[in-house]
């Protein structure tokens, strides 16, 4: 049974009434979940990765003027040892593992999000598990800020849109437009579904139920993959937004093909229908 609330050893247990709030909204806000001391490391890993860049990093802006800008890394837990100390040691193994009522919980990949004070780009509405070559239910992601985050600067989230059934073709950020297909003549389809172009939630608010948070550091936003989402920028911010997400497995998860370029591109060398786990995406938790 998943304990009640309590703190254990500093460490935020996952209550009934967390795992029940993910089944249905596809999100959930842990209060505290990690304490300083991973919040001061994973801070160390970002000063890190942004002396450090990899290929995969950029920056994106609105236009001319955009004082801020939209910084973005990814897949670089392996040569990061601060990114690496958190995947393996930290509770967030045991915590995604639990949401996802899977009994283990496999590492995916890790993505760095800073957007600097000013930034006018906006994160479009979308959700992610159609840019990873991944299918399954059980899927998790954290996403961890290391500044205060004010919830008009946070991500936000279409309650219960997780469980639509639906698909949606993903975005690149840059243009807000659709991925393009490998054959454009075909109609995209994933797991039997059909899938369409994101719905205007950001025209249309009043239409859904939206969720969002002030989070300060030590907080976490736990979000299932197909959980639409979507942020503005920090004009009103004075300091930095940098929050890195990692993306975790469970059980049910398999390697998937999919009809445009797969983001991020690593495979581990799996063949579609394998289970995920495997050296490159290392089961981290077990029940």
């Amino acid at each position: 049974m998943v304990p009640s609330a309590e703190i254990k050893g500093r460490i935020r247990l996952v209550t009934e009434e967390d795992v029940r709030r993910y089944r249905e909204d596809g999100v959930v806000c842990l209060r505290q979940a990690f304490d300083p001391a991973w919040v001061k490391t994973v801070a160390a890993g970002v000063s890190r990765n942004l002396a450090e860049p990899s290929d995969y990093a950029g920056t994106l802006k609105a236009g001319e003027d955009d004082r801020g800008g939209f910084f973005d890394d990814y897949c670089n837990w392996q040569r990061i040892p601060e990114y690496r100390r958190f995947v393996y040691e930290s509770p967030a193994g045991e915590i995604v593992g639990r949401l996802m009522e899977s009994s283990t919980a496999i590492f995916y990949h890790e993505h760095l999000l800073i957007k600097w004070p000013g930034t006018h780009k906006r994160t479009p509405w979308h959700h992610d598990q159609p840019y990873y070559p991944v299918n399954g239910w059980q899927n998790c992601s954290l996403w961890m800020p290391l500044d205060l985050v004010p919830a008009e600067a946070c991500v936000q989230f279409v309650a219960g849109s997780h469980r639509w059934g639906r698909w949606f073709v993903p975005r690149k950020f840059a243009s807000e437009k659709n991925y393009p297909l490998h054959d454009s003549g075909s109609t995209p389809v994933i797991e039997g579904v059909t899938l369409e172009d994101v719905p205007p939630v950001a025209e249309r608010p009043q239409d859904y139920e939206i969720l969002t948070w002030d989070m300060q550091p030590g907080d976490v936003i736990a979000f299932h993959m197909l959980a639409l989402h979507g942020a503005d920028g920090t004009r009103m911010l004075e300091t930095p937004r940098r929050v890195l997400a990692t993306r975790w497995l469970g059980d049910d998860a398999r390697f998937a093909t999919r009809p445009w370029e797969i983001s991020p591109t690593t495979t581990g060398g799996l063949r579609p229908g394998d289970p995920m786990a495997c050296e490159t995406f290392p089961t981290v938790w077990r029940m």
